[in-house]
């Protein structure tokens, strides 16, 4: 990972006095400058080894103990799940275990939590979460299904990331228990997402989640087994054995290819300015002043090949997976260093024509890239939903908003379609339009499993039927988006900029925090999945949770973790 760490003091520091500068992170690495993995291929079963290096902080003040984590390992672990689903076709099954002997995880670092700005924490649970989200969608659709092999006391994060598997084995030592210590210890929440899966995921009844969840000792053996928090037991003579024996069962029931070709996921082209950061197909310009960051998206500059094994020959440079590469690398990078930038305006160029040419050949070949691509894309842009920035969709004459691209616009919270010539060329005749393809109608659902057309016209479904029946393929006007409820609004070149510096100025105006918790509220209607849920609870729960006093204030829980005196709670109820 390529991490500056002496960068000046950010302003959004949280209320803790003794608060370090948050780093400028980069999510690039690579197995082989791994510090807290070890990946091992073995035919159809890869093996994900947690071997934490107690002095491998992303950031100084912090000593990674009993496999205990932060952004660094989770950079880590993420780029791990992405080779194996792209680098090793042939992997069926993972084995997420520990190298060290009576420990699997002791979840998130404390002190790190403790010394952290309150947006790094948030952000940091919700990487966390994405991840391992990202690995129950290897499980469910990509037949790379994953076991945990708790070898090992498991606690807090440590247990998230169990129950992110499909499998848990829990070694039966006597000793070896799994636990979610926040509530009794920190004074906060489990990241959200161990809670929500011990009740949604696993089915564990609600008393018995309560009494765990308030229990800083866990829960070990036959009761583990017997409440529904792991799967099954192994005395340690035969853990290995039966953990080889479960991963062997599971590959064995998986669709995925066995002789395929992978493809390796080369390091990003990027280039860094002061006021800008620009890919090959993603480009970000910065205006500091009013707090935004304009993105714009390319489409497809060649034909596309004849066919997905011509695909795999081209690697990372094909377009929908670099693009979509290089569009996750920007989220993760702009959420992470740049969160005073309130507002991104996303904007596509290219041919409608030639995207066509790609999205074809996604959806109409079953071959595994395809698939793997097709649902990296899903991610990105769940991603893209659950990131709490205004987001605002400028559709111009030149753009490539069709299909696939189009779920950049439905993402946003506002779309605004110029009714006229451009801007700098009057006398042009080219015109701004939008199209809908089959891909809009449920190829990239949201977290609450529903397509960003059914989410915009919930409970309207018979004009989602109109626009299915009618409307996929056509290059619709600025009128006719705007008609069609598609747009949020149709200016004219006359009034184009005067109402665009209005809506951003607008948005700038109020406050942070509401336009987070409107936000969220806004985007996902409809029914609530497990998903909507961490990501819901995270947004409201745990982000207030988090700055008050009884969890980060002096005599909070966090601040005072490990220091031989017990928190001082306001005993209110909020």
């Amino acid at each position: 990972m390529t991490v500056t760490t002496d960068v000046e003091q950010r302003s959004d520091v949280s209320e803790l006095g003794d608060t370090p500068p948050s780093p400028e992170v980069s999510f690039d690495t690579h197995p082989d400058r791994y510090r807290h993995w070890n990946l091992c291929l073995d035919g159809e079963v890869a093996w994900l080894v947690l071997d934490v290096a107690e002095d491998g902080g992303l950031v100084p003040g912090y000593e990674l103990k009993l496999n205990s984590y932060d952004l660094g390992v989770d950079i880590e672990l993420y780029d791990a799940t992405q080779r194996l689903r792209f680098e090793h076709p042939e992997v069926k099954a993972v084995v997420v275990t520990s190298g060290k002997e009576k420990v699997f995880c002791a979840g998130a670092n404390i002190r790190m939590l403790a010394a952290s700005p309150h947006a790094w924490k948030v952000n940091f649970c919700k990487f966390t979460n994405e991840t391992r989200n990202g690995m129950e969608d290897a499980s469910a659709h990509s037949g790379q299904i994953y076991l945990a092999a708790v070898n090992g006391s498991c606690a807090g994060g440590g247990y998230e990331l169990a129950l992110a598997c499909e499998h848990i084995l829990l070694v039966d030592d006597n000793s070896s228990a799994v636990s979610l210590p926040e509530v009794p210890l920190l004074g906060v929440l489990p990241g959200t997402g161990g809670l929500t899966r011990v009740v949604d995921k696993r089915r564990v009844r609600k008393d018995r989640a309560d009494v765990f969840a308030t229990r800083s000792d866990g829960v070990r053996g036959k009761t583990a087994v017997h409440w529904g928090l792991v799967d099954e037991l192994a005395a340690p003579r035969q853990f290995e054995q039966t953990v080889h024996a479960r991963a062997v069962e599971f590959a064995s029931r998986s669709r995925r290819p066995s002789n395929a070709r992978g493809v390796t996921l080369r390091p990003l082209s990027r280039v860094v300015g002061t006021d800008s950061l620009a890919y090959d197909y993603v480009t970000a310009k910065f205006d500091r002043a009013n707090a935004t960051v304009t993105i714009t998206v390319s489409g497809p500059r060649a034909a596309a090949p004849a066919d997905m094994s011509s695909a795999v020959e081209l690697g990372s440079d094909f377009w929908p997976l670099a693009v979509t590469r290089e569009l996750d690398d920007l989220i993760l990078r702009l959420r992470t260093n740049e969160t005073a930038i309130g507002t991104w305006i996303l904007r596509t160029v290219g041919e409608f024509g030639v995207l066509d040419e790609y999205e074809r050949l996604l959806l109409d070949d079953e071959h595994w890239l395809a698939n793997e691509i097709l649902l990296y894309y899903k991610r990105v842009l769940k991603r893209l939903d659950v990131t709490s920035r205004s987001l605002i969709a400028e559709i111009l004459p030149g753009s490539c908003f069709s299909g696939m691209l189009t779920e950049l616009a439905l993402a946003c919270d506002r779309q605004y379609i110029l009714d006229g010539p451009r801007l700098e060329d009057q006398d042009s005749e080219e015109r701004a339009s939008l199209r809908i393809t089959v891909s809009n109608f449920g190829v990239f659902p949201m977290g609450n499993g529903l397509s960003r057309l059914e989410s915009r016209f919930y409970g309207h479904d018979d004009h989602l039927n109109l626009l299915r029946d009618k409307q996929i393929g056509n290059s619709l006007t600025p009128a006719q988006a705007n008609e069609l409820g598609l747009v949020t609004d149709a200016p004219d070149d006359i009034d184009w900029e005067d109402e665009i510096r209005l809506v951003i100025e607008g948005r700038a105006a109020l406050s942070p925090d509401a336009c987070t918790g409107m936000e969220a509220n806004h985007r996902f209607v409809g029914p609530e999945t497990l998903e909507t849920k961490i990501f819901g609870r995270l947004s409201a729960w745990q982000n207030w949770i988090f700055v008050r006093p009884n969890a980060s204030g002096p005599e909070g829980a966090l601040r005072r973790y490990g220091t031989g005196k017990s928190a001082t709670f306001d005993r209110k109820r909020v």
